[in-house]
């Protein structure tokens, strides 16, 4: 299974069935060949946070609220600008009366006003080293609408920490790109850019034409939509590029730079690159030859759910003194010759867990080739799923 095919497994379990108002609310949505309602009550169910309610931001959060995303779940938004007059001409989820009033709250009214049932939870803040791990986790995917490098490369630092998928888009003059970053299954934003431009323009230098940011969040919303509900072949591995000025759509191969070092999650990049978090580790493994993954959503609920699943925590013991209930703590160092592994079932699920997903990924490669027929690796951190395996517990 390739990085690209791993990418369409569904990120998110179904919610409750659905009503008869909501069959009737996205009809032209379930009548979609492959996407009825088992996609639908996907959607319901997702967290979905959103960095931005800008000129991206904006035509995301209006597309997710129409579509149903987040009324089981939630939509999340980070935001701590005010909306200015400026804005205006391309973000058309605030209007002339919500000058000077916070763009979440200003956002979230109008989604509220396309979708009643959305849920919309406000951050109402900037988002920096100090609350990245706390505002992104316990989503599903980010969605990063941000513009400027310094923010971007939180988003990809944290995001590959705690294991989640992020729809990046950017837009400038009458340009735009969108991309999807899962690693260490695939290329991050650093591969994308290793280091930020030197005098880079911006849409305030620059100028932007509202309709490509229209466009582009679109695409992006599309890309979510995907992620979640499985349907479809998202930009994982591959970077739009979008000229509304000669009107042309392209796409461009995305690979990981094999020279680079990764953070956890498998994020990659020069050492040189600055790395907010501290969270710089070694090389990530071949992601083609990796096992399935999940989530640490997805993980925590079939903790809770499926009888006789076994976690092998990968870590050093010096690393943590906490290791999720139940768990196994088998050294990735150690996990060829380790007595412990002969004594568990190969035909049991067995998921392998980490600080970072790196080692994770590579300790189930190893137990696949030894013969578990059920084996998958945490995509991210343990400590997104319980803080029992936070360090120090």
């Amino acid at each position: 299974m390739s990085a690209t095919d791993r990418a369409r497994d569904p990120l998110v379990e179904s919610s409750t069935p659905l009503t008869d108002e909501e069959r009737a609310r996205y009809a032209r949505q379930l009548a979609l060949p492959g996407f009825g309602e088992q996609a639908q009550r996907r959607l319901a169910a997702a967290r979905v946070l959103v960095i931005g309610a800008g000129g991206l931001g904006t035509p995301v959060l209006a597309a997710l609220a129409a579509a149903g995303v987040g009324t089981a779940g939630a939509i999340g938004v980070v935001d701590d600008d005010t909306v200015e007059t400026s804005n205006l001409h391309r973000q058309l989820l605030h209007r002339a009366v919500d000058v000077g009033r916070p763009k979440t709250a200003s956002a979230a009214a109008a989604m509220r006003e396309i979708n009643p049932a959305v849920r919309v939870h406000e951050h109402r803040e900037r988002l920096t080293a100090d609350n990245a791990v706390r505002l992104l986790r316990g989503y599903d995917l980010v969605i990063d609408g941000s513009d400027n490098f310094d923010t971007r490369y939180l988003v990809c630092d944290t995001a590959g920490m705690l294991g989640i998928p992020t729809v990046w888009g950017a837009v400038l003059g009458f340009t735009g790109q969108v991309s999807v970053f899962w690693p260490p299954h695939g290329p991050s934003y650093r591969d994308l850019h290793p280091d930020a431009p030197s005098g880079a323009a911006t849409c305030a230098t620059g100028g932007v034409l509202g309709m490509v940011c229209h466009a582009v969040g679109a695409v992006m919303a599309a890309e979510a939509v995907k992620l979640v509900t499985g349907v479809g072949r998202t930009l994982f591995g591959r970077l739009l590029l979008c000229d509304a000025l000669d009107m042309t759509w392209r796409t461009v191969t995305l690979t990981r730079d094999p020279g680079g070092v990764a953070a956890p999650g498998g994020i990659a990049g020069p050492a040189s690159v600055a790395d907010p978090l501290g969270l710089i580790c070694g090389p990530f493994p071949d992601p083609t030859a990796l096992p399935a993954v999940l989530t640490p959503s997805t993980l925590a609920r079939e903790l809770a759910e499926t009888d006789g699943l076994v976690v092998i925590d990968v870590r050093d013991a010096e690393e943590t003194a906490g290791i999720l209930p139940g768990s196994h703590r088998v050294p990735l160092s150690l996990l060829a010759e380790a007595p412990e592994i002969d004594t568990i079932d190969p035909s049991r699920p067995v998921v392998t867990v980490c600080a970072s997903g790196v080692r994770a990924a590579r300790a189930a490669a190893q137990l696949a080739a030894r013969g578990f027929r059920d084996v998958r690796s945490l995509a991210g951190a343990v400590t997104a799923v319980h803080p029992a395996a936070d360090p120090g517990v």
